[in-house]
């Protein structure tokens, strides 16, 4: 058994570590404006950088997954920060478009280790009925970053610039690494345990995971939730830069209050979600997509930026708490000894929207001469679509998984 200490301990390191990853995630979205100029880049060739790390991340979810399930979440985490701090570092270094994308695909192959693999320690070091809140608190630090992130990338790319602030970046993530190595250690049963239950049935686990109605939905979910959000936290602060007039410090300050409603999104999410009656969340869910979707409309349409943020800000809260809930639903619904492989194929949907979603509204917006119009229609759909994904979710086949392992 691992004490609370160690679980609380254990919880402040992925939290530091996740808000690191998110920083980078969102720090290139400033970034790309500046390296946008350098580079003389076009839309296309932007959305492709913005891009590329997106489809290393979704590449390595399923092996991320699968590799904690089998060698223990502990390494994997370390291996993950390491690769991701190094190319990092690296992003500072560019001198292409190409070298750019290269290195962002390896930084997404780097990275795409970490979130299958926390959900694993989360899993087996916490009591199922807080997993929930333990992983509202890691997440969490997304939205401590996307409070930060607009003002301190203001401040970093108008003083030492793009290439430096990567470099800076990178370093912050080696020391990480240290961290993780000499602090996170797990009770040998625990690493035996999730050894020998990969080692037996990992082919037939994976192939039912498969199969399963429930994880389908799932992939579904994450996808379109995803795509919304990263669709949003791409392509914002190019849209509201040349469509809505703002400078690059206006911007920072107007992003500020989103990034307090994504914070308290999801500890309201890991709150309530622990205390909801069983099946009743996918409806809760449904809900949130659905007002998404209602939102996303009157952004675009709104008559002022005031306005477009109270609408972005009502929106991050509805989809942090969809973010939440459905890792929440795969922490709760399958055994530990799977958690790293479900996670990880649930989050290649995440991460495929990742890397799809900024590539086409880069295409659609270069294709409409400038206009957003139908870059927020697409996101509309993808909130129905989730809505759909979650209304028809069959718990039943993931509480046979259960049992069965």
């Amino acid at each position: 058994m691992v004490s609370a200490k160690q679980r609380n301990l254990i919880l402040s390191l992925l939290f530091i570590g996740w808000a690191i990853g998110n920083f980078d995630r969102y720090f290139i979205n400033y970034a790309i404006l500046s390296i946008t100029e350098d580079l003389q880049l076009s839309p296309t060739s932007t959305g492709l950088i913005l891009s590329s790390f997106f489809l290393g991340y979704a590449i390595m979810q399923i092996p991320g997954g699968w590799l904690a399930d089998k060698l223990g979440s502990r390494k994997v985490l370390i291996v993950s920060v390491l690769m991701w701090s190094i190319f990092t570092a690296l992003t500072g270094a560019v001198w292409s478009l190409t070298s750019m994308i290269v290195i962002r695909f390896l930084f997404g192959i780097g990275e795409g280790g970490f979130q299958p693999s926390s959900s694993k320690l989360i899993s087996q070091t916490f009591p199922s009925d807080k997993r929930a809140w333990a992983m509202s608190i890691m997440l969490s630090s997304g939205g401590i970053v996307s409070l930060i992130v607009p003002l301190l990338s203001a401040y970093m790319l108008t003083t030492i610039g793009w290439r430096i602030s990567f470099l800076i970046l990178g370093g912050i993530g080696a020391l990480i690494t240290v961290l993780y190595w000499a602090i996170i250690k797990l009770p040998a049963q625990l690493v035996d345990e999730g050894g020998k239950q990969a080692g037996k049935s990992e082919d037939g686990i994976f192939k039912q995971l498969m199969k399963t109605p429930l994880m389908l939905n799932l992939f579904i979910a994450y996808y379109s939730i995803y795509a919304i959000n990263w669709g949003l936290a791409t392509w914002l602060p190019t849209y509201l830069t040349n469509v809505r007039g703002l400078d690059l410090i206006s911007l920072g300050w107007a992003q500020t209050v989103p990034g307090l409603a994504m914070l308290f999104g999801i500890y309201f999410a890991g709150f309530v979600i622990d205390r909801l009656p069983f099946g009743k969340e996918k409806i809760i869910g449904a809900i949130s997509c659905v007002v998404v979707g209602i939102l996303l409309y009157l952004m675009y349409n709104a008559p002022s930026v005031t306005m477009f943020v109270v609408y972005q800000t009502i929106v991050i809260i509805f989809i942090s708490f969809v973010i939440l809930l459905l890792p929440a639903i795969i922490l709760k619904r399958f055994p530990s000894t799977v958690t790293g492989t479900s996670m990880g194929i649930a989050n290649t949907g995440g991460q495929l929207a990742g890397f799809v979603t900024p590539l086409a509204i880069g295409f659609i917006v270069q294709a409409f001469n400038g206009s957003y119009n139908a870059a927020f229609w697409m996101l509309i759909i993808f909130a129905v679509i989730c809505t759909v994904s979650l209304l028809t979710m069959n718990y039943r086949k993931g509480e046979l998984l259960q049992k069965e392992a």
